[in-house]
């Protein structure tokens, strides 16, 4: 401990190693990096080890890593997709926004929190991570579902109240201190705001296309840029008393048009998570845990408030809407959490002696606790949904009339053969089966998915394989066939094998037809034969033995071609 506390350069690396012990644990107990980044701040400041000794240092690192997380969000600005999404990303996440707002103010003040205290509580409360839900979607496959679609664009009005909520909290909070926001006037701010956003449109106007195309050529440059235009924007907008989230956003939002930006992103994305630790660090090393006893009611109050409230709202907002009762509800899960934003804004309420210390105690806690929660909440959220299914009808209109405008009126038609999974794979097999007369019905929960194969002429229904009650309404009678083109990436955080499930569900509902799936690994075949199905189908394997056939001089039959299909591999479940 002696030789830390000589050695700045001994004490990063001891908070290095501590970092990967507490990150290792969280990966066993299956939880987010950012759950692992807090425990870590909370061991390594004053009340457990009392590492943090170069206070400077991390605090630098700390407001660089704020500065290239918020120029993410920035880059990733995409409004296209609210656009795309139309009123129900709108309304679902202006509605959540408000309804946590509201409520979590009143929360505030039955606890005892003075009217400012609760107003940045509320609104800390209304922000859900989006790094958090992206990935554990992305890792169940969901991203390019409806309600994965769905989040993503309520997901994004969120990332554009945090804008709004940045700017009016730097400018409200002119003279409050000596941190660079001092010395000057809401108009001023306001017109600083005015000015930074005008030279983010004439860059994006004529200067951002150019010039990123031209340091593309060397990747490296380009992300030297890209992390000199976070730092250098986040210093100007400090400078004006904007502050330097607000820079770092406008930092990414200046390159959210280029076709390098998804580049960028990528690149950028380890960068992120290695400076963001050490403003977990900085944080931690701020709070005495001795004093985060007296908001235990508090936290727990306002994280039963997220965890539940948050997904109702959302949930009756879409029933009211016209969607299905099931995605509501998983739509809602992703949003039972605060994110990391919500720490930084209420330490920008610190910063400027807006909101006392303990407050960022108590939304520190609220973040622990729903995002832990949160994360299981979203891998199990189809159990969940089959848990409380029978109570859920309530927020439901009858017909749903928002989904079925994706579907065929299928259920007057037979089938001879039931396609789940409408992926390039997928897509062959039923065009080929199509040409061959035979009755085709594709089932995806991709609706990008569902009009492709509407707009190739075959018939198809939105729908989820893992729902036993659109599984049960299905022309399943007539049917000689179900296919499940579906491939499974497993990820660790989830044991259900949408394969097996569409199985059980298919035989409950009375199919006495034959089962075929798709496996791209050879070890799941006779595992997916003991759970019933008839016929394993391996891509590779299949294709590399028609081309020995044809190598070896088999005739080589009339091919079909089908159009390119770019979201190959994103067949949902």
């Amino acid at each position: 401990m002696e030789i830390i506390a000589q050695s700045a350069f001994a004490e990063i690396a001891a908070l290095l190693v501590l970092a990967f012990v507490t990150g290792f644990v969280g990966i066993i107990l299956r939880q987010p990096l950012i759950v692992s980044f807090i425990a870590v701040g909370l061991i390594a400041g004053p009340s457990v080890l009392d590492l943090v000794r170069s206070d400077a240092q991390i605090s630098l690192l700390s407001e660089l890593g704020i500065a290239v997380l918020l120029f993410l969000v920035g880059i990733k600005l995409d409004v296209k997709l609210i656009r795309s999404l139309g009123a129900v990303s709108m309304l679902t996440g202006l509605g959540q926004v408000a309804f946590t707002s509201i409520f979590g103010y009143l929360i505030g003040l039955a606890l005892g929190l003075d009217a400012v205290t609760s107003l940045y509580v509320a609104v800390a409360l209304t922000f859900s991570s989006t790094i958090i839900i992206v990935k554990l979607l992305s890792d169940k496959r969901e991203i390019d579902s409806l309600h994965g679609q769905i989040a993503l664009g309520f997901l994004i009005v969120q990332d554009i109240v945090v804008v709004l909520a940045m700017i009016v909290l730097s400018a409200t909070g002119i003279g409050t201190a000596s941190d660079g926001h001092g010395g000057g006037s809401v108009l001023a701010v306001l017109g600083s705001g005015v000015v930074m956003v005008a030279v983010v449109v004439a860059f994006v106007r004529y200067i951002a296309d150019p010039l990123t195309e031209r340091l593309a050529r060397a990747p490296e440059l380009l992300l030297i840029f890209a992390i000199a235009q976070a730092a250098i924007f986040a210093a100007i907008g400090d400078f004006m008393g904007l502050g330097k989230e607000v820079g770092g956003l406008l930092a990414g939002i200046s390159l959210a048009s280029t076709p390098y930006r998804e580049t960028i992103a990528a690149r950028l994305a380890p960068l992120r998570d290695f400076l963001l630790l050490f403003f977990f660090i900085a944080l931690g090393s701020s709070l005495d845990l001795s004093l985060l006893g007296t908001h235990v009611t508090g936290a727990v109050v306002f994280s039963v408030f997220v965890l539940i409230g948050n997904p109702l709202i959302v949930l009756a907002i879409m029933g009211a809407l016209g969607y299905r009762k099931r995605t509501g509800f998983l739509a809602g899960l992703t949003v039972a959490q605060i994110s990391e934003f919500s720490l930084i804004f209420v330490a920008m309420g610190v910063s400027m002696g807006q909101v006392p210390q303990d407050a960022l105690g108590l939304v520190t806690m609220v973040g622990l606790v729903t995002i832990a929660a949160s994360t299981y909440m979203i891998t199990y959220s189809h159990q969940l949904y089959t848990l409380f299914e029978p109570i859920l009808g309530v927020f439901e209109r009858r017909g749903t009339p928002r989904e079925p405008s994706e579907s065929t009126d299928s259920r007057q038609t037979s089938y001879d053969v039931i396609v789940f999974g409408l992926g390039r794979y997928g897509t062959a097999i039923g065009i080929r089966l199509q040409k061959h007369g035979v009755r085709v019905l594709g089932i995806d929960f991709n609706p990008q998915a569902v009009r492709r194969w509407r707009k190739l002429g075959l018939d198809t229904e939105f729908g989820d394989a893992t729902d036993p009650e659109f599984v049960a309404e299905l022309p399943l009678a007539q049917a000689t066939w179900i296919v499940s083109s579906v491939p499974i990436h497993p990820t660790g955080l989830s044991h259900e094998d949408t394969r097996r499930t569409l199985i059980q569900l298919s035989r409950t509902a009375g199919f006495r037809g034959r089962v075929a799936v798709a496996s791209h690994h050879q070890s799941d075949t006779e595992t997916l034969l003991a759970a019933g199905a008839d016929l394993v189908l391996e891509p590779f394997q299949d294709a590399a033995d028609r081309a020995a056939e044809l190598l070896c001089g088999a005739p080589e039959a009339e091919r079909t071609e089908i159009p390119y299909i770019e979201t190959e591999g994103k067949e949902a479940s």
